[in-house]
This record gives structure tokens, sequence and C-alpha cells, in this order.
């Protein structure tokens, strides 16, 4: 290098030092001010250095005479050009978005000073808020750690929608969400549970007395045992009796009809209990299906079965329905169809009742692949459509949001969201719920293990919210990774 292409470099980063302080000192010099012209929304400015607002997160607003609360919906990098005198341009950088307020008496402000809002504003306004109202207290505030927070009770009178991928503490958190049901509302319980994940909900881990109450009422349907699934076949709607037996009512009226007349006979509850020499074809049918062979078939005991249980007055507060220990497919399809096609029967008696629904997919699918599923699919498509009327409130679980069918999830009011990376998933979740802050839901993939996204008509406030600790034991288990040590 010359000395002329020394000294040219040279000045060029003197140059660039001094462009580079001149925007630094116009950026600080930004000041942080919201002006919002409807007393509800407000847009903001604020300087990148030293920045302390999140999205989601809660701040300040000294709007006058008033000292408002809000809650930061938007915030993305923006530019703007600023006049120096005896200078070029400066290019500037800050941060502008968007958010509502959430106190106040709904009049517009120009300018007020924006700042971080501390845990005992928050807390405060939190708690002002939820007074004279049955909370379950599941979680605390993610962005301002300390500060509880608690669900609407009420609002579990909407069906509910839980989504999370694998990781995301999904399991645990519906736990959380089970529990302080139990203990707080006297809500009836029943969990169509498939992988075995809340067969342990009745034990607790704590000494807390109140949950050792609650837990008392928690009782278990499992694959084998004394208290093993008991489904009567002549209990089955005919579709579904049908549909388990690949029969036509009218390619195959002879067998269907002869079906038919044979379960008016108070003897055959089950397949397995057709007296010798009668219907040959229709023990063959079963037989070649394996039908005959399930293990929910009652048997000649005399005790309770499932779809008896469910509704009785001496039954269990919260029936957990572990099909996810059943041998088949078809099994665990035929069991949750069961449920739900008897509480729907029994609407009439408008008995207040959380159906929850853990890996949805499979139960609804956006595109059944046979015929018991469609069945179970349209039991459930009818609960989520009139349902809330009967007191028949669905809490719907899945990985997958775009594999359930569409036509549950659009009446699902309430939202929690767990940690989903997939765009196309959470574009499909914004879709649906068009009322939760976009923003809010583009947080998902930044989610740590617990944390969610809760809005509808169970928070007071769309909120990101960390889930806290469970009183009962966890069932299921994951497989051991010590393969790869």
């Amino acid at each position: 290098m010359t000395a002329g292409q020394a000294a040219d470099a040279a000045a060029l980063d003197a140059s660039l030092a001094e462009y580079r302080s001149v925007r630094e000192r116009l950026e600080r010099a930004l000041l942080p001010l919201a002006t919002s012209v409807d007393g509800r929304r407000f847009s903001f400015q604020v300087s990148l250095h030293g920045l302390e607002l999140q999205v989601g997160g809660y701040v300040t607003i000294d709007a006058g005479e008033s000292r408002l609360l809000g809650q930061i919906m938007s915030l993305a990098l923006a530019d703007q050009v600023a006049s120096v005198p005896g200078r070029a341009d400066v290019r500037i950088r800050a941060g502008m978005g968007e958010g509502v307020v959430l106190t106040g008496d709904g009049r517009p402000f120009h300018d007020g000073l924006v700042g971080p809002a501390g845990p005992e504003v928050v807390g405060a306004w939190l708690q002002d808020s939820e007074s004279g109202r049955a909370r379950l207290d599941v979680a605390e505030l993610a962005l301002v750690p300390g500060v509880p927070f608690g669900l609407e009770a009420a609002g579990f009178g909407r069906h509910t929608f839980l989504c999370g991928q694998s990781g995301s503490g999904k399991t645990y958190s519906l736990g959380v969400l089970l529990e302080r049901l139990l203990l707080e509302t006297s809500l009836r319980v029943v969990v169509l549970d498939p992988n075995s994940d809340y067969v342990r909900l009745g034990e607790p881990r704590t000494a807390d007395e109140r949950y050792r109450r609650a837990a008392a009422s928690v009782a278990v349907r499992g694959g084998d045992g004394p208290d093993r699934i008991r489904v009567r076949f002549r209990d089955l709607s005919p579709a579904r009796r049908a549909a388990l037996l690949s029969l036509d009512p009218l390619a195959d009226r002879e067998e269907y009809a002869e079906l038919l007349e044979l379960l008016e006979e108070e003897s055959v509850r089950s397949l397995d209990e057709i007296p010798p020499g009668r219907a040959e074809g229709m023990r063959l049918r079963a037989r070649n299906l394996g039908a005959g062979e399930f293990g929910i078939w009652p048997g000649h005991d005399d005790a309770v079965v499932l779809t008896e249980e469910l509704l009785s007055a001496e039954g269990p507060r919260c029936l957990v329905v572990d099909i996810g220990s059943l041998g088949t497919r078809e099994e665990q399809l035929l069991t949750a169809g069961a449920v739900l096609e008897r509480l729907w029967a029994e609407r009439s008696r408008r008995a207040p009742i959380a159906i929850v629904i853990d890996e949805a997919h499979n139960v609804c699918p956006a595109e059944p692949a046979d015929l018991l599923s469609a069945l179970a699919t349209d039991d459930v498509i009818r609960i989520a459509g009139e349902g809330r009327k009967f007191g028949l409130y669905l809490i719907v679980v899945t990985q997958r949001p775009q594999k359930v069918h569409p036509n549950v999830l659009s009446q699902c009011d309430n939202l929690v969201l767990m940690r989903v990376n997939s765009t196309a998933d959470l574009a499909h979740v914004q879709d649906v719920f068009s009322f939760v802050p976009p923003g809010l839901i583009e947080r998902a993939p930044t989610f740590q293990q617990g944390e969610a996204l809760v809005a509808g008509k169970i928070a007071s406030h769309p909120a990101l919210i960390r889930f806290g600790a469970r009183f009962s034991h966890e069932g299921g288990g994951d497989v051991p990774a010590d393969w790869a040590e």
C-alpha cells in the first residue's frame, strides 16, 4: 500500500468512526414515546440502546396526568433519516411497534413516556382484575418472573385447544391444568388417554391435603385387571357395530338383520356370547376380523361397564380412560367412540363435563382413514358444534394442529400454545385463532419447555406464561436414550 492509499484509508476510517459516533448519539437521544388515537391501542418508538421491551411484555405509559399499563404486541426494527447540520444525513435505527392499553379510561394520548413495567405494577393489576372470580393458579408470567398468573375457571366452559410439539412440556402442563380443575372446580372430567400419560393423576406426590382429597376422586380404567375397560357390544350404535364388523346395512342385509335380532336378547351382550348354532356367518366374520377377541368385552362378571360409569352419580369425579393400554387401534377407536357417543346421547342431563382428547389427531383427524375413525370424528364435531349448551366442554390436545379436523378447531374459543417450530402449523393456528395477536403466536418457536401463550375466555388477556409444578406423579415415560452414549 502506498503512502497515499494509507492516508486515504485512515481518512475513511476516521470518517466512519465519526459517522458511527454521531449515529449512536442520535439513536441514544431517541425518546421512548407512545401515542394512542383511541385510548385502547398505541404505537410507540424506542431506542435500541439498552432495549428492555419484548413482544408480550408490559410497559408503563406516562400520559399526562395518567400512568397507564400496556402490553407490547409487535416490535420491529425501523430506520429513518436524520438531518445533521454541516454534514450528510444520518440514517438512524430504532425499535417501533404497537401495543394495547390494559388500564385507563379510554382517552387518547400523545407522546406518553414508555418504560418497562415492574413486577409490582403488573402483579397489582392482575390482582385487581382477578378479584371475585374463581381462578386456577397454574403458572407465572414468563416475562415477569415471580408474578403468578391464574386462568379463569369459568373459561373452561368453552372448548379449549392445547398445542405443542414433542419436548415442549405439553403433557406435564396439561396435567397441571387437570389438577387445578379438580382442585378449584366441581367440573367432572373424562380423559381419553392414548399414551397412559395421566394414569397416575390420582397419585399425589406432595403432602398437599387438598389435592389428596381431590385425588381420591380419580379413577383409571385400562386394558387389564379388575378395573379394566368394559364396553358392551350391544350398547354401541348400529353404525358403530356395522363399522366394526364391516357390515353394510343393505349389501349385508341378512346378517345385519340377524345381528339386530340377536342383540334384542338380554343374554347377548358381546360378540362372544352369541349362542352356539346361531349366526354362524356373524361368528366367522367376527373371528376373521379379530373383533371377538377384544379385551374390552365385559365377559360374565357383574362389573360396571364404562358407558354406565361415565354419568353415574356414584361414579368417579375424574375418569381416565387409558386407551393406550388397549391392544389394537380398533379397540382404541371403538372405546373412544363409545365414550363420546354415550356422553352425547345423555346430553339432556346437562351435567357439566370436561372431555379431554389427547393426541386428538388420532380421534378426530382432518381426513379419517376408515369408518371407525370417521364415526369418532363425527362425534367430536357434534360435541364441538353443539355440546357447550349441554355442558360438554372439549379440551383438544395435539402436536399437529393441521391434522385435527377443522370443524373441531374452529369451535375452540381458548388457545394454549406451547413451543411449535413448524411455520405451517403456526400459520394454521393464526388462521383459526385470528383473535390472538400474530406477534405473540410468532414467539412460539422461542418458548422454553413449560412456556405457553394462553388466550381466549380462560385468560384475562393474551399472556405468555410458564406452568408451575405438578401435585401428582406423571404417567407414561420416554424411551431410554442410553443407546446414544
